[in-house]
C-alpha cells in the first residue's frame, strides 16, 4: 500500500504558490496524494500538471485583494467580491465554515501518512481560523501523521514581526516535525527574513531550489529574429509591465526586429485580456497567450526574458538560461522579490527596472542592450535539486527512518 499524503496550499493572489508545490509532486510517484487547494479551482492547464497519483480538493476558493489588504470570496469566474451573500454567493463566515468541514473530514477519511502545509505558519496567518483544527486534529490520531511545512526562500516582513515571529516558533514548535526550506542557504538563507529559526525545537532542512530541468534537446535556440518573452505570473498583478513592453516593442521594431510572446496569466481580468488583444492585433510581431505550463522551455527559445521576479519566474531564468529584465512586484510593501531579485543582479542574471522608471523609452533601451550582447549560457551554480531532495526527505519520514 502506498503512503498517503495530504498537501495544503492557499494561494491568494499569484500562481508562485501553486506552481512551485504542483512541481514538487512530481518527485513523490510512490505517494497516494490529495492536493488542497484553497484558491480558485484550477483551470484545466493548471489541472494537467499534477501528475496521475494525484487528487485535487479545491475548497471554497478564497484568496486577497490586489494590494493584500483583505480577504475576499472568489467566485468560479471574475474578479473576488466582498460583497455580502447573496443567492449564488455566500458570505465568508460560510465559506470558512465550509472549508474547516472538508479539511476535517479529508483528514479522517484519508488517514494519511504525512500531512504537508505550505507555507503555514511563516505565512498565510489568516488561515489560522481552519489550519489551527486541522493540526489538532491530526495530532490527536493514532497513529498521527508526520506534520511538515514546505516554504520558500524568502519570507514577507509584517507589520508586527516580534509578534509573527512569536506566533510560527510558537506553532511550528507545537505542531512540526520537519520545515523544508526550498532554497541554497549558500544563496539565500531563511534566517535573513526570519531570525528566531534557531529557536525551533522541529528538523529544518534545506532541499535545494524547485525547478524543473530541461531536456538536453530543449536548450537550444532557434535562429533568426530574436524572441522576447513577456510574462506577469498569474496575471492579477503586472499588466502596466506588458502595456510598456508593447510599447517598447514597437519602438524597437524598425530597427532591431524581434518577435514578443506575451503571456498573460490565467488570472488576468478578461476586460484587460480583450484591451491587449484588441491593442496588438496591428503588431504582427506580438502575439498573446494565457499561459503556457512550461515558462523555462519557452524562455529557452527566447533570447530575452521580460518578467515579475517571483520564485518560480526566477528558477525558469535561471534554467533556461536567458537574458532577463525583472520588475519586483512592490505591492503593500512586499520585499520579497526586490531582494531576490538584488541578489541575481548581483550575479549578473538580471536587470532590475524599479516601478519608477518603467516606461517604453527606458525599457526599450534595456531591451536593446540585452539582445545586442553575446547570447552566452551561465551556470550561477545553485542547488536547483529541491524537487528530488524534497522526495528523499518525505520518502524516508513516511516510512518511519526519520
Amino acid at each position: 500500500m502506498r503512503p498517503r499524503l495530504i498537501f495544503y496550499c492557499q494561494p491568494v493572489l499569484g500562481l508562485g504558490h501553486l506552481v512551485r508545490s504542483l512541481a514538487l509532486l512530481h518527485g513523490l510517484p510512490e505517494f497516494e496524494i490529495w492536493f488542497v487547494n484553497g484558491g480558485r479551482p484550477l483551470t484545466d492547464e493548471l489541472r494537467q500538471m499534477a501528475p496521475a497519483n494525484v487528487r485535487v480538493v479545491d475548497l471554497p476558493a478564497l484568496e486577497a485583494d490586489p494590494n493584500f489588504h483583505e480577504l475576499l470570496v472568489a467566485p468560479a469566474a471574475g474578479p473576488p467580491v466582498a460583497a455580502p451573500a447573496g443567492p449564488e454567493q455566500p458570505s465568508i463566515e460560510m465559506v470558512w465554515e465550509r472549508r474547516r468541514e472538508i479539511l476535517l473530514e479529508l483528514l479522517e477519511r484519508v488517514a494519511p501518512e504525512i500531512l504537508l502545509i505550505e507555507l503555514y505558519p511563516f505565512g498565510r496567518l489568516k488561515f489560522d481560523a481552519e489550519l489551527r483544527p486541522l493540526l489538532e486534529a491530526a495530532q490527536t490520531r493514532s497513529p498521527a501523521p508526520r506534520i511538515v511545512c514546505s516554504l520558500r526562500d524568502i519570507l514577507v516582513a509584517k507589520r508586527d514581526q516580534p509578534g509573527f515571529e512569536q506566533f510560527a516558533i510558537a506553532t511550528a514548535n507545537r505542531f512540526f516535525d520537519l520545515i523544508l526550506i526550498h532554497s541554497d542557504p549558500r544563496f539565500q538563507r531563511l534566517d535573513e527574513t526570519f531570525q528566531p529559526l534557531g529557536q525551533l525545537t522541529c528538523r529544518v532542512e534545506y532541499t535545494g531550489y524547485v525547478t524543473r530541468p530541461l531536456g538536453p534537446g530543449e536548450q537550444a535556440r532557434p535562429g533568426g529574429e530574436p524572441g522576447i518573452i513577456a510574462s506577469i505570473g498569474g496575471g492579477r498583478v503586472g499588466v502596466e509591465l506588458l502595456w510598456s513592453t508593447i510599447r517598447a516593442s514597437r519602438l524597437l521594431q524598425p530597427t532591431l526586429p524581434h518577435h514578443l510572446k506575451i503571456f498573460t496569466g490565467p488570472y488576468l481580468p478578461e476586460t484587460d485580456l480583450r484591451e491587449l488583444s484588441a491593442e496588438c492585433g496591428r503588431d504582427r510581431q506580438i502575439e498573446v497567450q494565457r499561459f503556457t505550463p512550461d515558462l523555462a522551455l519557452e524562455m529557452s527559445r527566447a533570447s530575452l526574458s521580460i518578467s515579475l521576479a517571483g520564485y518560480n519566474t526566477c528558477m525558469d531564468i535561471i534554467i533556461a538560461g536567458v537574458p532577463a529584465i525583472v520588475l519586483p512586484f512592490t505591492g503593500n510593501n512586499n520585499l520579497e522579490q526586490t531582494q531576490r531579485a538584488r541578489k541575481l543582479a548581483a550575479l549578473g542574471l538580471v536587470r532590475i527596472i524599479s516601478p519608477d522608471e518603467l516606461n517604453a523609452v527606458r525599457l526599450a533601451e534595456l531591451m536593446e542592450r540585452a539582445l545586442s550582447r553575446p547570447q552566452t549560457r551561465s551556470s550561477p551554480g545553485l542547488d536547483l535539486g529541491g524537487v528530488e531532495k524534497t522526495a528523499r526527505i518525505l520518502g524516508a519520514l513516511a516510512s518511519g527512518e526519520w
